[in-house]
């Protein structure tokens, strides 16, 4: 490739821009990117009681289901006894992607799509099925030990299968950085030469096995008020709600999205993970090196980021580390900083690739949505933005962290007009 003109000799090439030019959208205020876009600036909440199985007997009780999705009204009826409800969310998301992008697989060519995803579950609500259909019905089905292993890789196969889709594939497992983590892989390799990927990450393990394990986590809070219950940079933060979900995203080479007279809805345009030193080493944590660095990548300043869209664990410990970390960048209120979460709960693997969507809506409409129920605790020194604001963006940061020391960072850009 040749260098830009007037860059000073020997400078590398710029790298080919990587374009969203799709998205869909599956999150418990919203099916679908318009219902969910309008929950979000409305403030409207999707967390709730637990109805996906009965968790009177357990201590924490809520969660962000999706309501309003019937796998009949978007899958082949014989996938659905084939797929758990975290799979059949992630197959509707991708058609919502796809359609939105005016795009399908094969328009690329045999091998020219791709897809990355992300998952944490690891086919929980499945293997707890087959494992009752064993205790019932004897050893001629597959054992939760082989769905758990297969479940990582499930939706990326899936997607795969169900759009002949036959270019670069993967299924990353960073935990709650998934989602940003599969946007960043997709990214290398339209730059490395495939034309069109989708990535992101769905998540769901919203039953009794899954909720098991998120208890384990000691980190959900045990709240009955679904207005109480997330409060991300509050005095009162005690944890956070499970939710379900997520986001896919069709991402394009920028030259070949330009000849199929593609929309884009803005450019994925700087990437960074870095991995935390262990707990007990004394040393910092590296979210504001991943912040650094994605910024670096994308060519821009803390004064070009109009908006924050951060990770918001609620817990205490975790919220002053990255308060810390987005101040040791920004400033003290240096910047706007937002979690739109708080109205889905946090949804694994999808919450990032949904933060993702939040950012390029806000860019193209030029308001930062709300942060909802929290009272910010001044000593974080953030300007957390709990009432929509306008403001003129051109740039927005997405912040994910996975537990055991994942930390991701995206900078998303609005399209050039």
């Amino acid at each position: 490739m040749r260098a830009a003109a007037n860059a000073p000799p020997n400078a590398p090439a710029k790298a080919p821009a990587v374009l969203v030019t799709g998205c869909g959208v599956a999150a418990p205020n919203g099916l679908g990117t318009d219902a969910y876009w309008a929950a979000t600036l409305a403030g409207r909440s999707g967390i709730g009681p637990v109805t996906l199985f009965d968790a009177r007997g357990y201590p924490s009780r809520l969660a962000g289901e999706i309501q309003d999705f019937a796998p009949r009204d978007h899958l082949p009826v014989r996938l659905i006894p084939q797929t758990d409800r975290m799979t059949q969310l992630a197959l509707a998301t991708a058609e919502f992607a796809f359609d939105d992008a005016g795009v399908r697989p094969s328009d690329a060519g045999d091998y020219g799509a791709g897809v990355v995803t992300a998952a944490t579950a690891g086919g929980y609500a499945f293997g707890e099925r087959e494992l009752r259909n064993l205790w019932s019905e004897g050893p001629d089905h597959v054992s939760a030990y082989q769905s758990f292993a297969w479940f990582y890789a499930v939706n990326t196969g899936q997607i795969s299968i169900r759009h002949g889709i036959r270019g670069a594939s993967g299924a990353l497992v960073t935990e709650g950085a998934g989602g940003l983590d599969a946007l960043g892989q997709a990214r290398r390799l339209i730059r490395g030469g495939q034309p069109l990927m989708l990535a992101g990450g769905v998540d769901s393990s919203l039953c009794s096995w899954g909720w098991v394990g998120h208890l384990s986590s000691g980190r959900i809070s045990g709240s009955a008020a679904h207005d109480r219950a997330y409060l991300p940079f509050d005095r009162a933060a005690d944890g956070h709600v499970p939710g379900e979900g997520g986001a896919l995203l069709v991402l394009e080479d920028a030259d070949a999205a330009r000849r199929r007279g593609a929309r884009a809805l803005g450019a994925i345009a700087g990437y960074a993970a870095t991995f935390d030193p262990p707990p007990d080493s004394g040393r910092p944590g590296n979210l504001a090196r991943a912040i650094r660095a994605a910024l670096a990548d994308a060519g821009v300043g803390p004064g070009d980021i109009g908006v924050v869209i951060a990770d918001a664990a609620a817990v205490p410990d975790l919220d002053r580390a990255e308060a810390d970390a987005v101040t040791a960048v920004f400033g003290p209120g240096g910047v706007p900083v937002t979690a739109p979460k708080t109205m889905t709960g946090r949804l694994g693997a999808g919450g990032g690739a949904l933060d993702v969507v939040t950012a390029l809506l806000a860019l193209r409409d030029g308001v930062i949505p709300p942060t909802v129920h929290s009272v910010p605790d001044p000593a974080h020194g953030l300007d957390l933005v709990t009432v929509a604001r306008r403001a003129p963006l051109t740039a927005a940061l997405v912040l994910a962290r996975g537990s055991g020391g994942f930390n991701s960072a995206v900078v998303v850009t609005a399209p050039t007009r």
